[in-house]
């Protein structure tokens, strides 16, 4: 082998091989840098738009505590705003609960997602940490072996091999992670029959809370993301295009939805995404294939009603850069063995509360009967959320924990 053979052969290894870099993959990679572990982490994006692509941007308290914990927190400390109330806006009128004063007494604290990742990225770079921009990865082989292989493409559409001794897959639901699963894995799957319009408006937020509007026509949402950035979400009918609805009609059935003539109007502007998202959920099971570990939305899908699905990437993450050190670092096995359970409990713990959600949002999909059946369901769970001290605890330590 020529010297020039040699020197590719360690470039393209890494003790873990790391796909994808959003939240999972990007704290993985900190956590594993900082310990002396030698990854790589391989996106198939550049650099720019892994910076920019939108998300959601609810951090748990949770969260926010690992990040600090590792010292990945300056621009949360320096830009998150902490937010803790929620309004619901009902047939029978509104209420608002301030959920830091109930349950365990945590907030959120609102950070736009993408900032987190830029954070995350600059860290990781300016500490000597590599990453292949534009290397998209097709498939993983030999997990069930002592040096599971990562086959590649690049932007050129040249292929290409990085080899490991372990393969973190925190490339999504649609990722070679979950493309390279054996026939033995389970995937647990539910699709609510419900689907929303995601948008994204540069209009400041018109409350000072997450809004959540129960109407005959539908289910609207208000969320905040900066001072010039609001979130919203309408409910609509499954098919629908997102380019159908044009920016009037979406603030008209915004009004409508969220009662503007009775709680104030909506501070418009200009709707610069939409996109139709089908409410689902899946968990992949086990977590665990060999060397290979499935992390964030590679592990498990979540509906946005409940804005789990970062928070559990960057729990997950932590988990495993622990549970790597202890193996690589220490020859201790068993925090490995032990990850797929850990993460579960916490995952199935998650899908619980994103289904107690949507049932508490909308109807149901199915026929009349059914229909009228989840309506009065609804409107009792509301009442109880209302009145009960027990139950807002309850919605408070879940809607915020992980």
């Amino acid at each position: 082998m020529t010297e020039s053979q040699y020197a590719r052969v360690a470039q393209d290894s890494a003790d873990v091989v790391i796909l994808g870099a959003g939240p999972a993959g990007l704290v993985l990679g900190n956590l594993l840098l900082r310990d002396g572990i030698d990854c790589v982490v391989l996106e198939r994006a550049g650099r720019e738009h892994v910076e920019n692509r939108a998300r959601a941007g609810f951090l748990a308290a949770n969260t926010v505590r690992i990040l600090e914990r590792h010292g990945l927190d300056e621009g949360v400390r320096r830009r998150g705003r902490e937010h803790s109330v929620c309004e619901f806006r009902t047939e029978d009128g509104r209420f608002r609960l301030d959920y830091r004063e109930l349950g365990r007494g945590e907030p959120h604290t609102v950070y736009p997602q993408h900032e987190l990742v830029a954070d995350l990225l600059a860290r990781y770079i300016d500490a000597g940490g590599r990453i292949r921009f534009g290397t998209e990865a097709v498939a993983v082989s030999d997990a069930d072996g002592p040096t599971p292989t990562v086959t590649v493409r690049d932007e050129d559409g040249r292929p290409g091999q990085w080899r490991g001794r372990y393969v973190a897959a925190c490339d999504g639901r649609h990722g070679a992670g979950r493309r390279s699963l054996p026939p033995g894995a389970a995937r647990h799957h539910r699709d609510h029959g419900v689907s929303w319009l995601g948008l994204l408006a540069e209009a400041p937020p018109s409350l000072d809370a997450v809004g959540y509007a129960t109407h005959p026509r539908g289910f609207a949402g208000h969320m905040a993301r900066s001072a010039e950035i609001t979130r919203y979400y309408l409910q609509c009918e499954r098919g629908t295009r997102a380019e159908e609805w044009t920016e009037d009609r979406v603030w008209d059935e915004l009004d409508l939805r969220m009662r503007a003539t009775e709680y104030g109007p909506l501070l418009r502007g200009r709707i610069v995404q939409r996109a139709v998202v089908d409410l689902e959920s899946d968990v992949l099971e086990p977590l665990r294939h060999g060397s290979l570990f499935l992390v964030g939305d590679a592990a498990a899908l979540i509906s946005p009603s409940a804005a789990k699905g970062a928070n559990l990437a960057v729990l997950e993450a932590e988990i495993l850069a622990r549970a790597l050190r202890a193996d690589l670092a220490h020859d201790d096995p068993e925090p490995l063995a032990s990850y797929s359970d850990r993460c579960l409990a916490h995952i199935w713990r998650a899908q619980e509360f994103s289904h107690w959600m949507i049932r508490l949002l909308h109807d149901d999909p199915g026929s009349e009967d059914a229909s009228l059946f989840q309506r009065r369901l609804r409107h009792s769970r509301i009442a109880s959320l209302r009145a009960s001290r027990t139950q807002q605890d309850w919605f408070a330590e879940n809607y915020v924990g992980v």
